[in-house]
């Protein structure tokens, strides 16, 4: 029931020590304020790996080869492994099964790279058409490598974006324009996007031209496969594990490789990785709730301190009130209630203005692995929950001790 007379004396009690319950306040806003920003921050972190991970296929595993370190059925330590197209492609049969896309890659190295009488240097690499599909570029204009440039060797070239913006400045749209690779006409039928700028200063042209016209034999520098989706994380993390452990094994005894030499070859899965790093977002965001608690607590300390000064201030009046018949559930319903109300004033103060500005600033972050720092309502609400809670710890144990006060020694109080 609304009891109008003790809202009046809270707020009296507020009145007359203005300076005691801003700074009590102030404690309890900081600590709900520092607990929202540290959850926004974590959630902007788990945001961001998403994000990340969203620009390549979730489900790719890639094998790219390196030097043994071991010896190995007579074979010396120090051999530089050298994929070809064979691996690439009894892999490919292997798990055809199990493989929703695939393509390998080569590096296009000591070729000059020209356009009318510029000369660009930008990285060519050498891919099939399944690529656009595992290392995600998206297409702004024309079409990505199909089939038919594979199959007939094709002189075709896709560009990034910035290499767009930055040398087809005079012409609309460089699609139908040529350059020239180390004397080759290549034609431009595409440009794609990345999300970082260093992507988009690459230009992709068929693998097979990429073998055959610059000498690149049947070598390949690293080969790429993506794997059905599957709806439940722990499942896909599972078969992208058990994919990764077959490849690498096909790939050791096709090179002649010791199963335990790590240097050979590496073969990397997204969904290992990502598995890796939503666990260190999970519990870098629970480190921030116990740091964000640990602020809350202190703060709650704050109040209870307060509270018990109020008490000692107002033993003389809590004895004439026992002496007039209060119960004393009473006397602690009066002090848990400015507890609560100071408490929760202060803490909805914090919380609005830590989600006013997650709001305002949160979309405009723009740093590595943060992106749209924010707080959900599930998180605020439990937040109102924390503060309802420590505001009534904090005043529980002064209205407790309120409630103890015996009248003749209250009353003897000055």
């Amino acid at each position: 029931m609304f009891d109008i007379e003790r809202w009046q004396e809270i707020f009296d009690t507020i009145r007359k020590n203005k300076l005691r319950t801003f700074l009590t306040g102030l404690s309890v806003a900081s600590g709900i304020f520092i607990l929202v920003i540290l959850l926004g921050f974590g959630q902007g972190m788990q945001n961001g790996v998403e994000h990340e991970f969203k620009q390549d296929a979730t489900t790719s595993v890639w094998a790219w080869p390196g030097i043994t370190s071991k010896e190995y059925k007579g074979l010396n330590p120090g051999r530089r492994i050298q994929f070809i197209n064979e691996n690439f492609e009894t892999a490919s049969s292997m798990f055809n099964d199990v493989i929703e896309y695939e393509s390998s890659r080569i590096f296009v190295r000591n070729v000059s790279v020209n356009y009318g009488k510029e000369a660009l240097v930008y990285s060519i690499q050498g891919v099939s058409s399944d690529f656009q599909f595992i290392e995600g570029p998206k297409m702004r204009e024309g079409r990505f490598i199909n089939y038919q440039d594979e199959a007939s060797t094709g002189k075709v070239a896709i560009i990034g974006n910035k290499i767009k913006k930055d040398v087809f400045t005079d012409v609309d749209s460089p699609l139908g324009e040529f350059i020239d690779i180390s004397g080759i006409p290549f034609k431009i039928v595409g440009v794609f996007g990345e999300m970082r700028d260093r992507e988009e200063e690459r230009i992709y042209i068929p693998i097979t031209t990429a073998q055959r016209v610059f000498n690149g034999g049947n070598r390949i520098n690293n080969m790429s496969f993506t794997l059905p989706p599957v709806e439940n994380f722990d499942e896909a993390v599972a078969q992208a594990v058990d994919f990764k452990n077959n490849l690498k094994t096909y790939l050791q005894q096709a090179h002649t490789v010791a199963p335990d030499d790590n240097g050979a070859m590496e073969v990397w899965s997204a969904m290992e990785e990502a598995k890796r790093y939503y666990g260190l977002t999970g519990n870098i965001k629970i480190f921030f709730w116990f740091v964000g608690i640990c602020t809350i607590i202190a703060g709650v300390v704050g109040v209870s301190n307060i509270m018990l000064i109020v008490v000692r201030e107002r033993t003389r009046e809590i004895g004439i009130r026992k002496a007039l018949g209060a119960k004393p559930w009473s006397i602690v319903g009066m002090i848990l209630q400015e507890s609560i109300f100071v408490t929760a004033i202060s803490g909805f103060t914090g919380l609005i203005l830590s989600m006013g500005l997650l709001e305002i600033v949160g979309p405009n972050v723009e740093v590595d692995y943060v992106v749209n720092p924010s707080v959900s309502f599930n998180v605020a609400f439990s937040t109102v929950l924390v503060l309802i809670l420590a505001g009534t710890l904090a005043g529980f144990v002064p209205a407790w001790r309120a409630a103890k006060v015996q009248v003749v020694e209250s009353l003897k109080d000055e």
